[in-house]
């Protein structure tokens, strides 16, 4: 299974990096971003479109005519939408979620960032924003691009995944350690 995972990676760098790069030819790395992000924001919010990426029961037609559907209605088109059905005619949909983190990260690096994402158990203040962005400058030696997500299960504290590193303080996980260190005891 981890081969596969590797696999999923190989396959979304390169489909980032080509993609990073008709991006900065045609100087529209930001617009590019921000597409991906509203199309990453669709994926999340839909379980039908989560479906037609992973499954294999789709045919690469079905998959194209179905998100050439959804870029239309959400407006992604130029680049990001021509992309995103090149990669449904490949049969690398699967894949996407990969791409856009990657090229985030390719974007960040590029800007002489490093990219971090934030998970939290609410949403965070524009105070807290900016400290968390002050501390992990402070932590990785360059500017942060921060993508903050909220995930109540959390309970409280915040997850965050900063390059190889993740930072786990919230209480979920401080509750689980806690429920198995109990279990060894009785």
């Amino acid at each position: 299974m981890a081969e596969s995972g590797s696999m999923i990676s190989g396959v979304a760098e390169r489909y980032a990096l080509s993609l990073f790069e008709l991006a900065q030819e045609s100087d529209s790395v930001p617009q590019v971003e921000q597409d991906l992000g509203r199309f990453e924001a669709l994926l999340e919010g839909s379980d039908d479109l989560q479906r037609l990426i992973r499954s294999p029961v789709f045919s690469a037609d079905e998959q194209l005519r179905a998100l050439a559907a959804v870029l239309d209605k959400a407006k992604i088109g130029g680049l990001t939408g021509n992309f995103l059905r090149v990669v449904a005619k490949n049969r690398r949909l699967f894949a996407v979620p990969q791409m856009i983190r990657a090229f985030r990260r390719i974007a960040a690096e590029a800007r002489g960032e490093v990219a971090a994402e934030v998970a939290s158990a609410h949403a965070l203040t524009a105070a807290q924003e900016r400290e968390l962005k002050a501390v992990l400058k402070e932590v990785a030696g360059k500017d942060v691009a921060v993508k903050l997500t909220v995930d109540p299960s959390l309970l409280g504290g915040l997850v965050v995944k900063l390059g190889s590193r993740q930072i786990d303080t919230s209480l979920k996980t401080k509750l689980n350690s806690l429920k198995l260190a109990l279990k060894e005891v009785g």
